[in-house]
Order: structure tokens, then C-alpha cells, then sequence
């Protein structure tokens, strides 16, 4: 694609008016088609664009945006039967990722941290290859070696052969990064800042992890614990994340796979702002980081926040929920309204999304239909029996119908009673309580964040 202009004259004044063309192929002429126009773009707009587009994509071989000279368009005749595709190689993707890394200055801050000795390929070479590869295509080291760099151009773009990228050799890569964790976080902070004017306003914080296949014996770090991926039969490290409100990262830390959420926050915030300099922020967190000893140290030490709350909260807010007044509508499908707190120190989010809503509401449905039709199952198998049943066994498995059917639980009044008349001795009855359908109607889709900033 290419800027074109075309001038204007009216009034006795001159007009520039530029577009965005892109050269296609018409009964075997190339022409240029018009894909956007751009209106007029002063000297200093132009200048402007060139400085963006060097900035972002490198100062090196960068083509001209604007009009080159001696531009010879002229078609070239080709015989398509003797042309066949030799080395065939992915180039776009790795193209970009080479570009971003030059444009965030990297390959600078690797050669002046990464201390170079008798290595064949230079540490900053390997590092630009985990960074692309994780950008391109995330996979293992392994995976990295023998298959994704034999597809790509990254050979030609770094002028690393095939034969010298190993496993190992982006293990030791990786070995050599870690030390200087901290330099290369400040670095991209510094620089992101520079090319897309982020803002460290808001923060948000939230923690995922990850998990080994094997005994990970030499890694301390690894541990059991809460598995989000559901596999508690695995080691697990911790992974904290802190990110700016467009999601662009700030600083992360590893913890052991057994820590908890919620007692890792007062460390993450300290380590941000020593790292970063205390500012006026606000840190945005889900309700696994909420506790009574966060809320309090938080307000102690003037940190502003905004916190999920559990689920629990939504009782307390049932009457400002029902009520139909002050709801504003924050984007498509999301209603908040603000309430004070009863101590006046904190603000009380509350929120409700179409979308989730209806999405609570089917999940209700499929689970109340689930203990209807075991329910009924129950109470034919205690009407047909020929024989005494316990009654406790009978309650055992009430208890194991509303354990796996959980969100739906809340919903029903279920008795045992007893029935002379039946050879089981025992009748089910159970019925819905009104008053919960009428609460799920209220709360479907809505949650509660906790703020003690007052005014948004």
C-alpha cells in the first residue's frame, strides 16, 4: 500500500488531499486502487507519519510512505509453468516480531546486559528468537528448535543457521534473561510508554498458574495447590500479573504453586512501587485478593483500590439491585450504580451485565432440571420399593444430588417424610421457594466491587 495526493485548486487556494492506495492487477495491467481517503495532511502531518512510521518499525531499510520517486510500474511477463516454490518459509509474522523487537529497542538492551564470551550464536540472537517464537507461535524450546525456526525466514532476518538453534542452547538463553528481570521490565515500561503514551493510572493485578508434567524435583518453587487447570495431580508454580488498563504488562512475579491469592497482594504492591515510585494509582483486583487484612492495609497506607467482593455481598445490596433508579449504562449490555458505604470510607460498586445474566440464568435452568428429574427419580423409587429404606441413606443421597448441582441448589425445600402406607415407609416432597426465583432475578448477572475511591 502507498499515501498518493491528489491537488485541488479553489477559490485561488491550493488543496492537497491524500489517500491510501494499493496496487492490484486488472486485465493485466497493474493500476492503483483507492482504499481509504485521508483528507489533507500538511507539512507537518507528514512529517509526523514518517516519524511515526520510523519510530515504530525501525529506522533501517523503512520504505518511503509517501510517493518514491521512480517508481516503475510496469507489468513483468512470467511463464507460471516454470516457476515452482523452493524453501518455502513463513515471513509475515516473524517480519513483524523482529520489527517490534527493533522498535522496542531490545536487540540494544540485550547486547548491553547479556555479557558475550565464546558463545557461537550471541545471547541477544537467542533472546530475539524466545521473544518472536513466544509471539508467533508459544510452544516449548524443544518445539522451537526442531520444527518452528525451520519454517520460518527468522534464518535470513537474524542470519542464525538451523543447525545452531538447539533446546539447550534456549535453555541457557533463558538462564541468562532471569538475572536481569527487573532492567528489562523498567526498560519496556520506559519504552512503551514512549511509542503508545500509556498510562499507569490504573493497574490491574490478578494471579494465573501453570503447571509441570513430571516431578519438577529441582524447582522448589513447584508445589500442589489450586489447580486452574484442573490438574491437582501436578506441581504448579504461581504466575502474578500486573498490567496497565490497555493490558500491557508492568511487572510480574513467580510464586510457590501452594501460595494463596489473597496474602500475595501486599507484597505485589510494595515490589511495584519500589520498582516504579509510589503514585496517586488504582489497583484493580478480583475478589479472590479480597480480605478483611487487604481492605484494611490498603486504607491504612492511603493505597486506592478497587476490589471484587464475594458473592455473599450481593445479599447485603439486595434492596439498591431490586431498585430501578440511579443505574447508568456504561457500555452495551452494563449498568453500575454507586452506593455509599455504611462508614462512609469506602463506595460500593454495583454492576450488572445483560450478557451474564442470561448466561447465569441458563446455567440456573439446566441445573434445576437436573434436580428435578433426580428428584422425580427419587420419589418414584420411594413410591415403587418394595422393601424398608433408611431414611439417613435416603438423605445421603439428596445431599449428593444438591452437591453436584450446586448453583441451583438454594432453590428447593426438600422433606422425608414419613408414609405408613408405602413398603418403603417414606415419601418425598419437595417444592421451590418463591422468594428464591425472586431473589435469582434481582442477582442473575450482578456483582459488587468495593472502592474507596468516590468519585469515577
Amino acid at each position: 500500500m502507498y499515501l498518493r495526493h491528489s491537488v485541488r485548486r479553489k477559490d485561488g487556494k491550493t488543496h492537497v488531499y491524500w489517500r491510501l492506495v494499493r496496487s492490484v492487477r486488472r486485465n493485466g495491467k497493474v493500476v492503483q486502487e483507492t482504499v481509504a481517503q485521508l483528507g489533507e495532511l500538511d507539512a507537518e502531518g507528514r512529517a509526523k507519519a514518517k516519524a511515526l512510521a520510523r519510530q515504530i518499525t525501525g529506522r533501517g531499510d523503512q520504505r518511503e510512505l509517501f510517493e518514491p520517486a521512480d517508481v516503475d510500474d510496469a507489468p513483468v511477463p512470467v511463464r507460471l509453468k516454470r516457476l515452482r516454490l523452493e524453501r518455502g518459509r513463513a515471513f509475515g509474522d516473524v517480519w513483524l516480531g523482529w520489527r517490534l523487537w527493533r522498535a522496542l529497542q531490545l536487540d540494544t538492551l540485550c547486547d548491553e546486559i547479556l555479557e558475550t564470551g565464546r558463545e557461537a550464536v550471541p545471547w541477544a540472537e537467542m533472546a530475539s528468537i524466545l521473544v518472536i517464537a513466544r509471539l508467533c507461535e508459544p510452544s516449548s524450546e524443544l518445539h522451537i528448535a526442531e520444527d518452528w525456526y525451520r519454517r520460518t525466514a527468522l534464518e535470513d532476518l537474524l542470519g542464525v543457521p538451523v543447525e545452531r538453534i538447539n533446546e539447550k542452547r534456549l535453555y541457557r538463553a533463558l538462564d541468562r534473561l532471569l538475572p536481569h528481570k527487573e532492567a528489562i521490565e523498567q526498560h519496556l515500561v520506559k519504552r512503551l510508554g514512549e511509542l503508545f503514551d500509556l498510562s499507569y493510572d490504573l493497574l490491574l493485578y490478578d494471579v494465573t498458574s501453570t503447571y509441570f508434567e513430571g516431578l519438577a524435583a529441582a524447582n522448589p518453587l513447584a508445589q500442589r495447590g489450586h489447580s486452574r487447570d484442573h490438574r491437582p495431580d501436578c506441581k504448579q508454580v504461581c504466575i502474578a500479573l500486573v498490567v496497565t488498563r490497555e493490558g500491557m504488562p508492568l511487572g510480574y512475579e513467580v510464586f510457590p504453586g501452594n501460595r494463596v491469592d489473597v496474602t500475595t497482594v501486599e507484597e505485589i504492591v510494595e515490589a511495584m512501587e519500589a520498582r516504579y515510585g509510589i503514585a496517586n494509582r488504582v489497583w484493580v483486583m478480583d475478589r479472590g485478593m479480597s480480605s478483611a487484612e487487604n481492605v484494611a492495609w490498603l486504607q491504612e497506607t492511603k493505597r486506592r483500590y478497587l476490589i471484587g467482593t464475594p458473592k455473599s455481598e450481593l445479599r447485603r445490596w439486595s434492596h439498591a439491585l431490586a431498585d430501578a433508579k440511579d443505574w447508568r449504562t456504561v457500555r452495551g449490555g452494563v449498568e453500575a450504580k454507586l452506593c455509599a458505604g455504611p462508614d462512609g470510607q469506602e463506595t460500593f460498586l454495583l454492576c450488572r451485565s445483560a450478557d451474564r445474566r442470561e448466561k447465569e440464568r441458563a446455567m440456573h435452568a439446566r441445573f434445576a432440571k437436573r434436580i428435578e428429574a433426580r428428584l422425580e427419580s427419587l420419589g418414584r423409587r420411594l413410591e415403587r420399593s418394595r422393601k424398608r429404606l433408611d431414611r439417613e441413606a435416603i438423605g445421603r443421597q439428596i445431599g449428593r444430588i444438591l452437591g453436584q448441582n450446586s448453583r441451583a441448589a438454594g432453590r428447593y425445600q426438600i422433606r422425608v417424610v414419613d408414609d405408613p402406607d408405602r413398603a418403603s415407609g417414606l415419601r418425598l416432597a419437595w417444592s421451590a421457594k418463591p422468594e428464591w426465583d425472586e431473589w435469582a432475578q434481582h442477582s442473575e448477572g450482578a456483582y459488587v466491587l468495593r472502592t474507596n475511591v468516590h468519585e469515577w
